[in-house]
């Protein structure tokens, strides 16, 4: 059970997909535009990342080494087609801010990453552990980021206003400069933490 939990946390604090390896980010930075953008798009990874590795893992001695790559793709994109129609048939404003990112995750590099580094070399369990870290770790990346931007450049959080008229809400923050200034920013202070850490 240790294991387990080692391979979880490992997902979320040691080898973050954000904050540590600096994968994901072109939805990273796209979607975050809002908590509530950035926390959605982190569950949808979330739930491919956890479905795909475990059905790469069961069929891990099955898929011949040439084609896995190939195989590996089309399993992750039967997920997110799943996710995505689900989306579009439950949150349809969800689903149209998030827009063209949802079927994108499909090359999200966090994805097909975990599948071939982790899920074709271990057992299921272990690798939906994996992916229910990896995707945990990601989702409160985008939240977190997300939500500093929409505090920073809206004055409110997950819609709630946080400040009154007179708050006047740095714009460039929900624009795309915002993102590479605020990613930055979390980025630094993530490594401070761990220097510190370590040291």
């Amino acid at each position: 059970m240790s294991k387990k939990i080692d391979i979880i946390k490992n997902g979320i604090i040691n080898e973050n997909p954000t904050f540590v390896q600096l994968l994901g980010m072109c939805p990273t930075l796209a979607v975050t535009t809002s908590g509530k953008n950035g926390m959605a798009m982190g569950l949808a990874v979330t739930a491919v990342l956890m479905c795909s590795n475990a059905v790469i893992s069961a069929l891990r001695k099955v898929i011949p080494d040439k084609i896995r790559i190939p195989a590996f793709i089309v399993i992750i994109a039967s997920f997110v087609t799943v996710i995505d129609m689900m989306m579009h048939a439950f949150s349809y404003d969800l689903y149209q801010q998030l827009g063209l990112f949802i079927p994108l995750i499909v090359v999200n590099c966090v994805i097909l990453g975990r599948a071939e580094a982790f899920a074709s070399k271990n057992p299921v369990g272990d690798s939906i552990c994996d992916g229910f870290g990896m995707g945990v770790g990601f989702t409160i990346a985008l939240t977190v980021l997300g939500c500093v931007r929409e505090i920073l450049g809206a004055g409110s959080i997950f819609g709630l206003v946080l400040f009154g008229e007179s708050f006047q809400p740095a714009l460039m923050m929900i624009m795309p400069p915002g993102a590479f200034i605020a990613l930055g920013c979390l980025i630094a202070m993530v490594n401070h933490r761990n220097n510190k850490k370590n040291a």
